[in-house]
């Protein structure tokens, strides 16, 4: 933090960062476009879909998760990019973890909103 950068100013200038990251990922991370899309026609439907807060929160929270987690994945292969080109075991270890990532929530959201879906209607 830099100094005066306390309190408010700090709030401010983090919210800044913070956009300016979505900003950068919505231009430059294809699977982060797709995933927002999908986020964007879905939100609307958990509303309709789920029965009450907690599941509301359960099928819009898995549309965020897959979100964070693209996010800190993009930054993940932006970082091992910086590096250098060349192959290496661990940059690509990295990389093929950080899509496990993606991929784990992905299958967590999609087995949310199944079950959801399920319980409403077919229990």
């Amino acid at each position: 933090m830099k100094p005066g950068h306390r309190g408010w100013r700090h709030l401010i200038h983090s919210t800044h960062y913070s956009l300016k990251g979505l900003k950068a990922a919505f231009r430059n991370e294809a699977a982060f476009r797709q995933e927002l899309g999908l986020c964007l026609v879905l939100l609307p439907l958990a509303l309709w879909l789920g029965r009450g807060p907690v599941e509301w929160i359960l099928l819009v929270g898995s549309c965020l998760l897959v979100l964070i987690v693209e996010l800190l994945n993009s930054a993940i292969e932006s970082v091992v990019d910086r590096i250098g080109p060349e192959r290496h075991e661990l940059s690509g270890r990295a990389k093929d973890i950080g899509s496990a990532a993606v991929m784990l929530a992905l299958l967590l959201a999609g087995l949310t909103w199944a079950l959801v879906a399920w319980q409403r209607f077919f229990a």
